[in-house]
């Protein structure tokens, strides 16, 4: 029996929702309009499963975005994850953010040969990213990468590598150097969650609800509060 899966997707400053069946991708609701996610996320889902008569019985896994990402959505996600699994009695998936992206590339872009190297936006000059072969087999893990007029030139001399996510346009003037460097200009989505959670409902790999964190790759610092008498 083909899975009825709900995803979300709240890593970055996208708020998407997906519902799928099987391979079949049924629809998507989705904001880019940044620090949406809390006001966003429940009615999106709402109106996914009432636009195309699924009910919350009817879903038999639901599937998050698990970071590298924003501290916040990434807390909004996991949470209503959970709250959605708890209620329901259904099991939870986890997918990297960054392989979401790398999906992504690969579906915009056709890709059957290049590496793919995910990038999210941290500070200044500084990435979180990975990188994946043509099949979407994990080359490089996740790491913080501070991105230098160097720090690809090995690997851009050996192969030609899609550079995507929304870090990837702060390093784009210094990567375009390369004649192997190629860019995938996309915004991220729910659905893009798709192979990887298919594959982990086949496999029954399911987080543990209770204890599972989002992963910030970095602690989470909070900035000084800047209301009087809180310094």
């Amino acid at each position: 029996m083909e899975p009825t899966i709900l995803h979300i997707e709240t890593a970055t400053d996208v708020c998407s929702v997906a519902l799928t069946q099987g391979m079949e991708v049924l629809g998507v609701k989705e904001s880019a309009d940044g620090n949406s996610h809390s006001k966003n996320l429940l009615p999106f889902i709402n109106r996914l499963l009432l636009e195309y008569d699924v009910k919350t019985t009817d879903l038999q896994c639901v599937a998050v975005s698990i970071g590298p990402g924003s501290y916040t959505g990434l807390r909004i996600g996991v949470s209503t994850a959970k709250g959605i699994a708890y209620s329901l009695g259904i099991p939870v998936i986890t997918v990297s953010t960054l392989e979401s992206i790398a999906q992504g590339a690969k579906h915009q872009t056709g890709n059957d040969h290049c590496d793919i190297v995910p990038m999210i936006d941290a500070r200044r000059m500084e990435v979180f990213a990975a990188r994946y072969d043509a099949a979407m087999n994990l080359v490089d893990d996740v790491a913080s990468v501070i991105v230098e007029e160097n720090t690809y030139a090995e690997l851009l001399k050996e192969k030609e590598v899609i550079f995507c996510g929304n870090g990837m346009p702060k390093c784009k003037e210094l990567l375009s150097q390369f004649p192997n460097a190629r860019f995938a200009d996309f915004t991220l989505s729910a659905q893009y969650m798709l192979p990887a959670a298919l594959k982990k409902w086949e496999a029954k790999d399911f987080a543990d609800t209770a204890y599972f964190e989002p992963f910030y790759l970095k602690e989470y610092v909070a900035g000084k509060p800047n209301v009087k008498g809180l310094h």
